[in-house]
């Protein structure tokens, strides 16, 4: 695998050893296999890792199969495949309702992964999760394209640095926008579900925008953006406060049709180019 990569206009000069360590998280074991290889080039010339790096250069780094094992993902159907955003290092898919992110087991091969797995062996590239969506929920998802990318894709979301809105449909009337700050821990009793556990859970903080109220259904749409991203967070954090998600099979207690929730903007600063990416997934829930 090699990337090159040109250094954008806001980038501040350092060093090569910099940039691999700090910037792009490259681990120290494959630092050590491109110094001694010399597989770190300069606009196209070998470069020692106390060389500076400055705005315009193109970085070339050649990695050896060794130094990011492949995994293994049976492919499924490229077909079903939705995509949203794409360029060398990453894509950003519409994932449909009743899909998993990601197989539970090796033989899988029904999942969004798997799909992204298919339609990108065409491209001789490999998908890597970022994040994950409920099966239940549709919208906007991210997947890195190498090995390479992954870690500096999962540090901007460590930092809140990339940006989810999600529209729910709730039961009830919920009057005024609001920020929910609750732990949320394992149900002790039910595996597949999560609870609010203020003693041991972690913490937890979604904040709640309402869009408009259907007084002949009782049901409020909403727009949701996540402070932190744990499981079942928005359905855990609405059904605490009275109002589940339509829909929710595991959190309301009459659920009728499909979850209502949908994760409908994804933004994120790339972390090469300094491209703003703004992905919409559509149709909308309204």
């Amino acid at each position: 695998m090699e990337v090159s990569i040109q250094l954008p206009k806001n980038f501040e000069e350092q060093t090569v050893r910099e940039l691999l360590e700090q910037e792009w998280l490259v681990p120290r074991k494959v630092r050590h296999f491109l110094r001694t290889r010399k597989n770190v080039l300069i606009n196209g010339e070998p470069a020692l890792f106390h060389f500076p790096v400055k705005s315009g250069d193109i970085v070339t780094l050649q990695f050896e199969p060794e130094d990011y094992p492949t995994p293994a993902i049976l492919l499924g159907d490229a077909s079903t495949i939705d995509v949203l955003f794409e360029d060398e290092h990453l894509i950003i898919l519409n994932k449909p309702i009743g899909m998993k992110t990601h197989p539970n087991q090796p033989d899988e091969n029904d999942t969004l992964l798997n799909h992204l797995a298919a339609y990108l062996a065409a491209k001789d590239q490999i998908p890597y999760v970022v994040h994950r969506l409920d099966k239940e929920t549709s919208g906007a998802i991210l997947f890195a394209k190498n090995p390479f990318v992954l870690p500096i894709l999962g540090r901007l979301l460590e930092r809140k640095e990339i940006y989810r809105r999600y529209q729910a449909v709730v039961s009830g009337h919920l009057k005024e926008s609001l920020s929910i700050r609750k732990k949320i821990g394992r149900d002790r009793h039910d595996r597949r579900k999560r609870v609010i556990d203020e003693q041991r859970g972690d913490v937890a903080v979604t904040h709640v925008d309402v869009a408009n109220y259907l007084k002949k259904t009782n049901k409020t749409t909403i727009y949701c953006v996540l402070e932190t991203g744990r499981t079942h967070q928005i359905r855990v954090h609405l059904a605490s406060i009275g109002h589940p998600i339509v829909g929710d099979p595991l959190y309301h207690s009459k659920p009728v049709g499909r979850l209502m929730l949908h994760a409908y903007e994804l933004h994120l600063t790339h972390p090469f180019t300094g491209q703003t990416i703004v992905a919409i997934a559509s149709p909308s829930l309204w």
